[in-house]
């Protein structure tokens, strides 16, 4: 048992090596688009995991990750944006005295946009979690929007629909897979501790949970606010990576992308988030081609703006329809199932 532990560990050390000598290979041998797609692989896989802890281990079905991700997002691109900078982009009123002058390195300014999501997934736990089912989903829908009218209103903080402008890039290969092991090795400690069966207990049957002693409404708010946490810090990477950010880019479209991509690896399995940030982001870029002219021959078949969202959409309904566990169900790749072949499916390692 203590070899098969000091194994794994040191295969994850070497692992995370190897992950560290592609970023620094890829960083110097990869074109600008190819490393943006490696960036928001890693961006995707941080709001993916976040995501999968509230409705894949816990059984909360929420559709406020973009909410979440827009709080972030402003906290933190608030905090490291020059004052000069916010001076000059704020024209149709200037910032309020407080944010003018407030100023934090990237790093404390990405884990304090995860902070203040964190405390609106409270606020909003609080009461909207004695809801279930259906009616919590709609609720989380409805927070998500309430947060996207209030960046578009609130011009003295957030600058109204203008958005922020020349937010600065730190958020590099290194900062998004370095935030992205942090997510997976927080996450995983919870799924494998003693609180992340609570979890799974509640999500197979609340009432048996209950019935065990399990403080259910406490174990559900506390995995909603750590999701919105990290939803804040995916938030926070994407504003620094696309160096601006507006409310129209909170829409609920978002959420959607996250849990496409939670639903295609798996619901309540974190590889295949991981697998599923991979391919979901990928694919997505691919399809761009369907919304541009094809010429075939003499032909031209013109381009339908939102085409790709329509294709994307039916390979939703697909993946219900036909694999409703998506690509690894609630299966974990470890280093015994990856060493051995007839080796147990366990825990993340």
């Amino acid at each position: 048992m203590m070899g098969d532990r000091i194994r794994n560990h040191t295969l994850t050390l070497v692992a995370i090596f190897g992950l560290a000598t592609f970023l620094w290979w890829a960083n110097g041998n990869f074109d600008g688009y190819k490393i943006q797609i490696m960036n928001l692989i890693a961006i995707n896989a941080i709001l993916a995991v976040s995501l999968n802890l509230i409705y894949g281990f816990t059984g909360m079905f929420s559709l406020g990750h973009a909410g979440f991700m827009c709080v972030g997002a402003y906290v933190s691109s608030l905090l490291i944006l020059p004052a000069s900078q916010k001076e000059a982009i704020y024209i149709l009123e200037p910032i309020i005295a407080p944010l003018h002058a407030a100023h934090a390195p990237f790093v404390v300014a990405v884990l304090l946009g995860g902070v203040v999501a964190a405390v609106f997934g409270l606020l909003i736990a609080l009461p909207v979690l004695r809801l279930g089912g259906d009616y919590l989903g709609i609720a989380t829908l409805g927070f998500g929007e309430i947060i996207r009218v209030f960046a578009n209103n609130l011009v003295p903080i957030t600058n109204g629909a203008l958005g922020l402008k020349g937010i600065p890039g730190y958020a590099n290969l290194w900062w998004n897979y370095g935030f992205m092991l942090f997510t997976f090795y927080v996450i995983i400690r919870i799924v494998n501790s003693n609180f992340g069966n609570a979890l799974k207990a509640i999500r197979d049957d609340e009432v048996a949970a209950k019935a065990m002693g399990i403080d259910t409404y406490r174990y559900r708010v506390t995995s909603f606010t750590i999701g919105a946490f990290f939803a804040g810090i995916g938030g926070a990477l994407l504003a620094s990576l696309l160096t601006t950010i507006d409310p129209k880019m909170f829409l609920f479209v978002m959420t959607f992308q996250v849990l496409m991509i939670v639903v295609a690896g798996g619901l309540g399995s974190i590889t295949g988030s991981i697998i599923g940030s991979v391919v979901i982001t990928i694919l997505l870029e691919w399809l761009r081609f369907v919304e541009n002219p094809i010429i075939i021959g003499s032909f031209e078949i013109p381009g339908i703006p939102g085409m790709r969202m329509v294709i994307f959409s039916l390979s939703l309904v697909l993946i219900i329809l036909f694999r409703r566990e998506g690509l690894m169900g609630m299966r974990e790749l470890t280093w015994d199932t990856l060493l051995s072949p007839f080796g147990k499916r366990g825990d993340v390692e």
